[in-house]
């Protein structure tokens, strides 16, 4: 098992390093999205800078990176596995080593001077992909705090937060619960780091927001 794993980590890393906002920026001659807002190379930096059809494709295309990785990963594990073991834990470790892969090819890839996103839209792919009720329920709830708060940071550090309760109450994609509760953890503990900055911001009343209001164009203007 250990050569397919390692195989699949390669496999979903370069996937994952491939960076969509990267490409659209630079082909558009708006040079490097890196130095340009937030820094970060993913979706909401993508519709600050280039706006909401680039940022919807950037949006799509990182989470058809995590469908694709997991879906080899499924495919990869079977090679050269006997008919005698147990294929659904072999199963399990395939979609974790996929998806911690892809996840870190998005915020660390090797195409772009290990450099890249946050790896939320990506990770969200990894939610549809693995259990998609648990995706689409972090999905509408990190909606929800977005509209409430204008902070796109607000809903992505709760839905990471909300996935390990989830798989703890509801969650039936992997044969060994505890190994799914592990890796949503993980998946929570990437997206907390990533967003240090962010948190940072937010206690602080600091977090740029996505639209302002009126009040706050008023104060603006005095």
């Amino acid at each position: 098992m250990v050569w397919q794993l390692i195989v699949i980590a390669i496999v979903a890393y370069l996937i994952g390093s491939v960076n969509l906002s990267i490409i659209l920026c630079k082909a558009m001659g708006k040079g490097d999205i890196r130095k340009q807002g937030s820094g970060n190379a993913g979706t909401t930096n993508t519709l600050r800078t280039l706006g909401k059809g680039p940022a919807l494709l950037v949006f799509l295309f990182d989470i058809l990176k995590a469908v694709v990785a997991i879906w080899i990963g499924k495919l990869l594990i079977r090679i050269g596995l006997q008919e005698n073991i147990n294929f659904a834990l072999y199963q399990d470790w395939a979609m974790v080593v996929a998806s911690v892969s892809v996840i870190l090819g998005h915020n660390f890839p090797i195409y772009y001077g290990f450099k890249g996103g946050k790896g939320i839209a990506t990770s969200l792919g990894v939610l549809l992909t693995i259990e998609w009720q648990l995706g689409l329920v972090c999905l509408l709830f990190g909606i929800i705090l977005i509209l409430l708060t204008r902070m796109v940071s607000v809903g992505s550090i709760a839905s990471a937060i909300l996935y390990p309760v989830l798989v703890l109450i509801q969650g039936n994609a992997f044969s060994n619960k505890w190994i799914y509760l592990g890796f949503s953890l993980v998946l929570a503990v990437m997206a907390l780091i990533r967003h240090r900055s962010n948190i940072k911001r937010i206690i602080a009343g600091t977090e740029n927001k996505l639209w302002k209001t009126k009040a706050e164009k008023k104060a603006e203007l005095k």
